[in-house]
C-alpha cells in the first residue's frame, strides 16, 4: 500500500498534480546507459512481418493499395499552425513545426494501428504456421481466403481499451476471422463502440475506468483456452509494432531533406495514456535516429499516470487514483490511471521529460488546427500542440533551437463521425472565444 503523505514529502511535485496544476518533469536519467530487453533487431523483425503481410492488406483492405499494403501516415509541415501558436505563445517556437499525421493512418486512423494491428498479425501468422497452412515465403494474400477465416474462427482475441486500440485490433482481427472481444471503459466514445459492433466485434462495456476494463478482459481470456489476450499494460509485441514508426519517419525525414544532428535537434511530442504507444515510438526513434532526437510526452493534468509512475519510480505500482486525482479528461485515448508495466522502465533513460496540459487549451488547439490547416484530429491528438509553449523555455536551456525540428504526433481523428467532430470544434471555438474576450 502506497503511503501518499510520505510520497508527497519525498516528491513535492505530487502536490502540484493533486491541485491539477501543470507540471514539467525532466527525466534525471535521460541519456544514461541502460541495458534494455529489446533492441534494434526486434524493430527490424517487426517491420519484416509488416512487409510479409502487405499483400494481405492489399486484398483485405483496398484502401491500402496506394501504399502497397504498408500502413503509414504522412509527415506534414504546418506553418500556418506554427504562426497561430506563436502569436499567443509566451516562448515562441523556433525552427520548423510538423505533424506526424497518424490521424490519417489507414484501417483505424490512429497511432494504435501499428501496435494493435501488429500483435494481431503476429498471432495470426503463428496460428497459420502451426496449422501447417503457411510458410514465411508464401504470398500472405492467401490469408484472406475463406479457409483461413474458418481456421482463425476457432480462436478468440481479447483486449481492454479506452477506444483506439480496440478499434485497430477489432477491425483487423474480425477481418481475419477471429472471434474478437473488446472490453471498454466508460471513457470510450460511443461511436467507437458502435463501429466495432458494426464490424462484428463483441463489445463489453463497463461503467468504470480503464484499469477495471482491462482487468476484466484479462480474466475473461484466462477462462477461455482458445482466447489470446492482448495486454495494453505490458505487451512487447504492441511496443515493437509502435516502434516501427521510427523506420518510416527516418525515410520521411530524408525525403523532406530534414537534417537531424547536434545543431539541428529533433523534438517529438507524443501524447501518453497507458504509455505503450508513445514509449514504443520513442524507443524506435532513439534506436533508429539516435542521440539527437528528444522524445517528450504530453499528459492531461487530470490523469498524469506516466508522470506519476516515472517521477516516483513506482511505475505501474501507482495509479493517479491513489493520490486522489479524478481522472476526468476529454482526451479519451489518454484516460488511463495506471501506466504500462513497460513504459516507465523502457523510458527511464530514453525520455527527455513529460509536460502536463489543461483540457481547455487542448480543445482550443483542435479548433485552431482545423481553422489553420484544415486538419481534423480528436482531442488527445492535439495535446502535443498544447504543450509546445510550456516546454520551450526548458528546451532552450539544453539545446540550440534556431534550427530545431518539432514533430507533434497526431494520434487519431480521421474516423471520428462528423457530428462528434463538429462538437469537438464547437468546444474548441468556445475556448478560442474565451481567450479573445
Amino acid at each position: 500500500m502506497v503511503d501518499i503523505n510520505e510520497l508527497s514529502s519525498e516528491f513535492p511535485m505530487i502536490k502540484e498534480m493533486q491541485a491539477y496544476h501543470k507540471i514539467f518533469w525532466k527525466n534525471p536519467n535521460y541519456k544514461k546507459e541502460a541495458e534494455l530487453p529489446v533492441g534494434s533487431e526486434h524493430i527490424f523483425d517487426a517491420e519484416a512481418r509488416f512487409q510479409r503481410f502487405a499483400p494481405y492488406f492489399e486484398v483485405a483492405f483496398p484502401e491500402t493499395l496506394s501504399d502497397h499494403g504498408i500502413l503509414e501516415s504522412p509527415l506534414l509541415k504546418i506553418d500556418q499552425m506554427r504562426s497561430v501558436l506563436n502569436a499567443e505563445a509566451t516562448h515562441k517556437l523556433q525552427g520548423s513545426l510538423y505533424l506526424k499525421a497518424d490521424n490519417y493512418l489507414p484501417i483505424s486512423g490512429s497511432i494504435k494501428s501499428r501496435g494493435g494491428i501488429y500483435e494481431v498479425l503476429k498471432f495470426a501468422e503463428r496460428v497459420a504456421i502451426d496449422h501447417g497452412e503457411l510458410v514465411y515465403g508464401d504470398n500472405y494474400a492467401k490469408l484472406n481466403e475463406p479457409r483461413f477465416k474458418k481456421m482463425f474462427s476457432k480462436y478468440g482475441i481479447v483486449v481492454g481499451s479506452t477506444g483506439n486500440l480496440g478499434l485497430s485490433i477489432g477491425i483487423v482481427a474480425c477481418q481475419l476471422g477471429f472471434n474478437t472481444s473488446v472490453h471498454m471503459s466508460s471513457d470510450a466514445a460511443q461511436w467507437k463502440k458502435d463501429l466495432l459492433r458494426e464490424k462484428g466485434v463483441t463489445v463489453v462495456e463497463y461503467n468504470d475506468n480503464f484499469t477495471h476494463a482491462i482487468t476484466e478482459a484479462r480474466r475473461s481470456a484466462e477462462m477461455d483456452p482458445s482466447a489470446y489476450f492482448i495486454d495494453d499494460e505490458g505487451s512487447f509485441d504492441l511496443f515493437l509494432g509502435y516502434a516501427v514508426a521510427a523506420l518510416r519517419l527516418q525515410t520521411q525525414l530524408k525525403a523532406q531533406k530534414i537534417t537531424v544532428d547536434k545543431e539541428h535537434p529533433l523534438f517529438v511530442y507524443l501524447p501518453a495514456g497507458v504509455g505503450g504507444s508513445p514509449s514504443g515510438v520513442a524507443f524506435g526513434l532513439k534506436k533508429v535516429i539516435g542521440a539527437n532526437v528528444h522524445p517528450i510526452f504530453a499528459e492531461p493534468t487530470h490523469i498524469p499516470s506516466v508522470s506519476l509512475g516515472m517521477l516516483t519510480g513506482l511505475n505501474e505500482k501507482i495509479s493517479v487514483y491513489d493520490i486522489g486525482i479524478d481522472g476526468v479528461t476529454k482526451a479519451d485515448g489518454l484516460a488511463v490511471g495506471r501506466p504500462s508495466r513497460i513504459a516507465g522502465k523502457m523510458m527511464d533513460t530514453l525520455l527527455y521529460g513529460i509536460q502536463t496540459f489543461d483540457d481547455q487549451k487542448m480543445m482550443k488547439n483542435v479548433a485552431e488546427l482545423h481553422d489553420a490547416e484544415n486538419i481534423d484530429v480528436e482531442p488527445s491528438a492535439a495535446s502535443g500542440l498544447t504543450i509546445l509553449d510550456d516546454v520551450q523555455a526548458q528546451l532552450e536551456k539544453d539545446y540550440p533551437m534556431e534550427n530545431a525540428t518539432h514533430i507533434v504526433w497526431a494520434t487519431g481523428g480521421s474516423m471520428v463521425p462528423k457530428s462528434d467532430m463538429d462538437q469537438y470544434l464547437a468546444d474548441g471555438e468556445s475556448e478560442i472565444n474565451k481567450t479573445n474576450l
